[in-house]
């Protein structure tokens, strides 16, 4: 399986040392282990440049059959585990930054209603919200609305909030009280790159002002902390919800509230293709308890 982990991230990051990075591994190691694989099958997997790894057609095909096998094996030890501990399935809930901790009275709530099945939150990126439902590896993720995709089903709101710019504790938007959409013209986000939808990117960091001014985008980040990490060296400022507040209090930065935003909508989604009992039934504790409102820091 370690191999088969090494493939699939390589495939899924398509950069050496990114996917050394992500599995603890050196460099080295995982060229070997494509070399070996490469070996085994008979055929090159990557097409790799001094600048660029690609996918070729072999690998693209192995990378669909690995995921799908990858899937199967996992929940097949999930529910073993799942029988061996006189339990009746896992409930794997996706998240992004640190909303799963404002869920969680949710998830107590879904516990005390289904003692014999176990909860397991899933931190997804900023990059790419859409892969873990996509590839299995969650059963249903929370985000941020609006959600458009055919293939998902979008269930009830989970929480509402205001907006906040994240901005560098140093510059001169830090001493403002707030601020509106229109300062954006002129500063930078941070690029989320081509995975996530643009449309559910550009919801809460839009391309142009009220008024038309561009919104200059990159360096790329592809999770909120690499986001943050941007903003507190001063690269890029940050449309954000109002929970960052609370759970990245850090000094280097300064959060304003937005005062022409709308208030954003976070909602369970899901595969529509998926019959999980679960999921249906936490979508139900979901719409029984009034949605969470996050407080004002």
């Amino acid at each position: 399986m370690r191999d088969v982990d090494v493939f699939l991230t390589l495939a899924d990051e398509l950069h050496f040392g990114r996917t050394a990075e992500r599995l603890h591994l050196s460099q080295a190691r995982v060229s070997q282990v494509v070399r070996k694989l490469e070996r085994a099958i008979g055929a090159a997997l990557f097409e790799r440049t001094t600048r660029t790894v690609s996918l070729t057609p072999v690998g693209s095909g192995l990378r669909e059959d690995l995921t799908h096998a990858r899937d199967l094996f996992r929940t097949a030890i999930e529910r073993a585990q799942a029988a061996a501990r006189g339990t009746g399935g896992v409930l794997r809930v996706g998240f992004l930054g640190a909303l799963g901790h404002e869920i969680r009275p949710l998830i107590e709530e879904f516990r005390s209603r289904h003692q014999n099945i176990s909860v397991a939150l899933v931190e997804s990126r900023l990059s790419d919200p859409l892969g873990p439902l996509r590839a299995h590896e969650v059963d249903a993720q929370i985000l941020w609305l609006p959600v458009t995709e055919s293939d998902l089903t979008v269930g009830p709101v989970v929480l509402t909030e205001e907006r906040v710019l994240a901005v560098p504790a140093g510059s001169c938007m830090a001493g403002l009280g707030s601020v509106a959409w229109e300062e954006l013209g002129g500063y930078r986000v941070a690029d989320l790159g081509s995975l996530a939808p643009s449309y559910w990117v550009e919801s809460l960091t839009p391309r142009r002002t009220p008024a038309g001014r561009l919104v200059k985008r990159g360096p790329t980040a592809r999770t909120l902390q690499e986001v943050l990490a941007l903003v507190g060296d001063g690269q890029v400022v940050s449309p954000l919800h109002q929970h960052s507040t609370r759970y990245f209090p850090y000094p280097d930065i300064t959060y304003l509230p937005i005062r022409d935003a709308p208030a954003a909508q976070w909602a369970l989604v899901w595969p529509s293709e998926d019959r999980n009992e679960l999921v249906r039934a936490f979508a139900q504790v979901v719409r029984e308890l009034r949605p969470c409102r996050a407080e004002t820091a």
